[in-house]
């Protein structure tokens, strides 16, 4: 599971990837995590499927590598938790889902 300090770290680790697998009508409603990519869940497994310019082109950021940190964020954890096991068995080595999620991120950001 990634925490909270985690998350917030993400914009001085290039190297991480931060996915909000929630629906555009709920970022615009709540608003987003810094420095994270909105793929909803619904999309997850075609993004990743992604040749890696095609992803590119998509996303704005080069496709992660199997090795690469993924984490996973929604709005309280539990479409987190099914991204991050999504990703693995697409075979990314190192996917986990930000249990907190949108919920705790706005309720520590008070």
């Amino acid at each position: 599971m990634a925490t909270y300090e985690e998350v917030k770290d993400i914009p001085n680790h290039p190297d991480k990837y931060l996915f909000d697998v929630r629906n555009e009508s709920e970022l615009k409603e709540t608003g987003v995590l810094p420095a994270s990519i909105n793929i909803p869940l619904t999309e997850l497994e075609k993004a990743l499927n992604l040749p890696d310019e095609v992803f590119a082109q998509t996303y704005g950021r080069e496709k992660p590598a199997v090795d690469a940190v993924l984490i996973f964020s929604c709005k309280a954890g539990g479409r987190a938790a099914r991204a991050a096991n999504l990703a693995s068995t697409l075979g990314f080595t190192n996917a986990k889902a930000y249990a907190g999620s949108w919920t705790e991120w706005q309720a520590k950001q008070s």
